[in-house]
């Protein structure tokens, strides 16, 4: 019954995934895989990383076994994986379920002189094989020196380099870690565990057997020599693996679980009571300067006419009211930046919440990824709406142009970088490099999806009425007086921006880590209280600026709060060059030109994000106050 089950669950997964068309929300762990004894288990590999080049490839861009008969088999991905640069396929390394093996041989294979030199190359670079076995990557155990528990690392090393000579891995302990189940008197069980230990055995020191069509073999007492693999010659490599099977407490709910066993859960907590700290200071003075002065102010500007005579020589924000809805300059690019921060804001929401309550957790691989580029595709209706009132109210006339610009803005950047970084990956014959139809669908995703459902959302936007302003804009500009030291542009922004980052950077580090040091990230309830705080963080700071600037009678607000509000970008790109300089071992010019273009689209991404966040909140506060004035 269970085969069929799994053939149900197979042929309902297929339908749905049609009916969304590259958008898998299949949560694996729904349906737990059970294997009784005897049953044939298969490793599939996925892809060979390094943290010095940042390059994936495939795992048979080295000369691994492979079979002769079946030949290679790659399995079908998601959008998500595609871009990462998995390619899974299958290997040679096949046992049964609870059939221990003490030693087998793989294959024995003649590598030439110029595929030494790729196997040196590749073990120098550090690389590290990863492969699944139940969907579950296979992990490297190590003891931890400090705390002395035992932690996971994804993959294991291809092999090790000791004093100038290098040595390959050419032998893997595998051990099966699997949970019994009873049912119906018949036992079943669950792999919850795949713990891989490689190790380098010379060609002497393993004698080999043949035994039906297997070829056993036994490692010779004491210490086993080690194999070295030398440049421009050519090698007898024999591959060797052996297999035990440990029962284990592990259930299948939580097999997960030691993967992502965070070392450092306490810097997060750390980090997000300071932050809370921060906002929560912030939000103290920032309530108290501003209901205070502005309802003194408020208070004032209203008094009766015989009090005003002391009152007139007063300056201050009501003067400019006359000027501060006077449409800023260049009003076309500043709602494209409005409409891609929005398609920004609300895809990461929903990518956050989906997140949260682990729909998207590392089991389910590449399932991020996509779902953060369906949905930025889909959130182009909000987008173009949005957008497309605040053009109204700008006096916008063009709106097409607006409409284009908006809908081209962000993934113009992202796809123009990922173009050209595309041929340097080429270049490498990396399997990072995003395929031609990849690129095709990504393509049409933009054109077919996002584009139409901007320009929608921007003709229904465009229709409806502007935005109400509780003041009348005068004909003529008024002058601006001279301006203060600190009410410069660019040293408010340098100022404003410490903030908000200060609340973000600890999570930041480990979203680096994540994305450049091959680590998996999952703590997305942290990041979403981390993103509230942000939130919060920008649109205050950005209103106590725009309070005082508006003080000094200067209505140039609308760019201004937009990059007041972006500056923790700043601090983004600057954070992230230092830790390419200090965490990072990068030493080639393609891998850092990677790691700079894809700096650069995330960087230009969290500017358009929290500019639009400073820009709606000053723009509602602006509104507020002036609405509270009694107009002559």
């Amino acid at each position: 019954g269970n085969m069929a089950t799994t053939h149900l669950f197979h042929t309902l997964y297929i339908i749905f995934i049609l009916s969304l068309k590259c958008q898998g929300f299949y949560i694996p762990g729904v349906a737990p895989s059970e294997f009784s004894a005897g049953h044939t288990l298969e490793i599939k590999a996925v892809s060979m990383t390094s943290v010095k080049t940042q390059l994936p490839y495939e795992y048979y861009s080295l000369p691994f076994c492979r079979s002769s008969q079946k030949g290679i088999h790659y399995k079908s991905l998601n959008l998500g994986e595609v871009l990462r640069g998995d390619r899974i396929a299958n290997t040679l390394y096949e046992f049964k379920m609870l059939e221990e093996i003490s030693c087998q041989v793989l294959c024995e294979e003649t590598v030439n002189a110029k595929q030494s030199t790729l196997f040196v190359e590749r073990i120098n670079q550090e690389y590290t094989l990863h492969m699944l076995l139940d969907n579950l990557p296979a992990a490297t155990v190590f003891k931890n020196l400090k705390t002395s528990e035992l932690q996971y690392e994804d993959g294991f090393k291809l092999g090790f380099s000791f004093s100038d000579k290098t040595y390959l891995n050419n032998h893997l302990y595998i051990t099966v870690l699997y949970h019994p189940v009873e049912r119906n008197d018949e036992t079943f069980y669950r792999i919850v565990g795949f713990e891989v230990e490689p190790q380098s055995i010379a060609m002497d020191s393993i004698t080999t057997t043949t035994k039906d069509d297997k070829v056993e073999c036994a490692l010779s007492s004491g210490d086993p020599k080690v194999f070295e693999i030398v440049k421009n010659t050519e090698t007898q490599i024999r591959f060797t693996y052996s297999v035990q099977f440990k029962s284990s407490d592990i259930a299948w709910a939580s097999r997960w679980d030691t993967y992502l066993r965070m070392s450092d859960v306490q810097i997060h907590w750390f980090s997000i009571c300071n932050s809370i700290a921060i906002i929560l200071f912030l939000s103290g003075i920032l309530a108290l300067i501003l209901i205070r002065t502005l309802r003194r102010d408020i208070a004032r500007y209203n008094m009766k006419d015989e009090e005003l005579d002391e009152a007139l020589e007063e300056t201050g924000w009501k003067l400019v009211h006359g000027d501060v809805f006077r449409p800023p300059n260049y009003p076309t690019f500043l709602v494209a930046c409005l409409g891609s921060g929005i398609q920004l804001f609300c895809m990461f929401i929903i990518v956050l919440v989906f997140a949260m309550f682990g729909m998207l957790s590392p089991a389910s691989r590449g399932a991020l990824m996509t779902v953060g580029i369906v949905l930025f595709m889909f959130m182009g209706l909000i987008a173009g709406y949005h957008s497309a009132r605040m053009f109204r109210t700008l006096k916008g006339t063009n709106w097409k142009k607006a409409g284009f610009l908006t809908a081209t803005l962000y993934p113009g950047v992202v796809f123009g970088t990922g173009f050209l970084l595309n041929f340097f990956i080429w270049g490498e014959h990396s399997s990072g490099a995003v395929p031609f139809t990849t690129m095709i669908a990504l393509l049409f995703l933009w054109f077919g999806i996002s584009f139409p459902l901007v320009l929608c959302g921007f003709y229904f936007g465009y229709r409806k009425q502007a935005y109400e302003h509780p003041v009348r804009t005068n004909q003529i500009p008024r002058q601006i007086p001279e301006q203060p030291w600190y009410l410069n542009p660019v040293l408010g922004s340098i100022m404003a921006g410490v903030l908000p980052f200060g609340a973000i950077f600890v999570e930041l580090f480990f979203i680096l880590s994540a994305i450049w040091e091959n680590q998996f990230y999952y703590l997305f309830g942290f990041l979403y209280l981390v993103f509230v705080i942000l939130v919060i963080a920008c649109a205050e700071v950005t209103i106590a600026m725009t309070y005082f600037q508006l003080c000094a009678e200067c209505y140039h607000w609308w760019w201004r709060s937009f990059f007041i509000s972006g500056s923790p970008s700043y601090y983004v790109l600057g954070y992230s060059v230092i830790y390419y300089f200090t965490k990072l071992e990068i030493e080639d010019f393609v891998p850092t030109l990677l790691y700079f273009g894809y700096t650069f689209v995330m960087v230009t991404g969290f500017w358009l994000l929290t500019g639009t966040i400073g820009f709606y909140a000053t723009y509602f506060f602006i509104r507020k106050i002036y609405g509270a004035v009694k107009q002559d």
